[in-house]
């Protein structure tokens, strides 16, 4: 993934601020031609710099408002088949592989304690997977966040 340079950073804080900005307005304000600003959005978005608009979508708002972190391990012979299966699972938000004992960390949202209870079963019985570990969060006290990052680019500057 290619490096954010900081005209990449202030179209990325303008959006942060009003991600309905249309293109033409957001060139203005950043004093850039319309098509350098739609050219570098089309670059961040094929390059996965830019996030799916659906990571914007609070879990809560779709009904699920019980969250948790489930702790896999797994038989990593099996690892393709069981990240396969975890993709079949519309509550797993997230699968990540962290350092350490846990072979998959996989986030994943719910309708309620007995939902959250189906979910993490689902995920025990995906192929490879011998044991999970489900620990539900009570809140977030501090959302996913990059504009503190993005901002700080244009401070070096």
């Amino acid at each position: 993934m290619p490096q954010l340079d900081a005209t990449d950073r202030r179209i990325l804080l303008a959006l942060d601020s009003d991600p309905r900005m249309p293109i033409m307005v957001l060139a203005q304000r950043l004093g850039l031609a319309r098509g350098t600003v739609q050219a570098r959005l089309e670059r961040m978005t094929a390059s996965g710099a830019l996030r799916l608009h659906s990571t914007r979508v609070d879990a809560t708002a779709l009904g699920r408002g019980v969250s948790a972190e489930v702790a896999a391990e797994l038989d990593q012979s099996h690892l393709n088949e069981a990240i396969a299966a975890l993709r079949e699972i519309p509550e797993v938000l997230e699968c990540l592989a962290p350092a350490g004992d846990t072979d998959l960390l996989i986030r994943v949202v719910a309708t309620s304690p007995d939902d959250l209870y189906r979910v993490s079963e689902e995920i025990r019985l995906c192929p490879g997977i011998t044991r999970t570990s489900t620990r539900m969060i009570l809140r977030t006290v501090i959302p996913y966040r990059t504009t503190a990052l993005l901002a700080e680019g244009e401070e070096q500057r």
